[in-house]
């Protein structure tokens, strides 16, 4: 054997070689490309579940704000109607302050001569809760009138 034919022999069995580490390297990427290929087919099937539930739950939110939003509407409704009671209790408070005042003065007037007649001690409870109930009433009275006249069309 000669020299050109040792030279073969060797170029033979690299080549050879060279075929088997390519046979090996192209069998883990065929496994790997299997194995993306199954979580890619879990990963749908996930996705479609996911999807069907995500409907109907949407359904289900829309039916929730559906119910809220009468709920909201009825209340608002019974709210309103409190007002005239609100203005009542605010009026009535307001007449009991008044007329604890001016008993108080006439009695304060009775007892000095009239003279150097002093308010004593501010308003009754029930006048600062009879003020503070109208205010409210009037303040309802107020919004609803602006709310009316905000959504009229001309």
């Amino acid at each position: 054997m000669g020299y050109g034919e040792i030279a073969a022999l060797i170029a033979a069995l690299a080549f050879a070689v060279l075929v088997v580490f390519i046979i090996l390297a192209l069998r883990k990427v065929t496994d790997i490309l299997g194995e993306v290929e199954k979580v890619t087919q879990e990963a749908n099937k996930s996705l479609a579940v996911i999807t069907k539930d995500v409907d109907h739950l949407s359904i289900e939110v829309e039916g929730l704000l559906n119910k809220a939003n009468t709920l909201v509407d009825d209340l608002n409704g019974k709210i309103s109607k409190t007002d005239p009671l609100f203005t009542a209790i605010g009026d009535l408070g307001v007449t009991v302050s008044d007329v604890n005042q001016s008993t108080r003065n006439l009695a304060v007037s009775l007892k000095g001569g009239g003279k150097g007649v002093k308010s004593a001690s501010g308003s009754s409870t029930v006048g600062k809760l009879g003020r503070t109930a109208l205010a409210i009433a009037r303040q309802r009275q107020a919004k609803k009138e602006t709310k009316d006249t905000k959504f009229k069309t001309y």
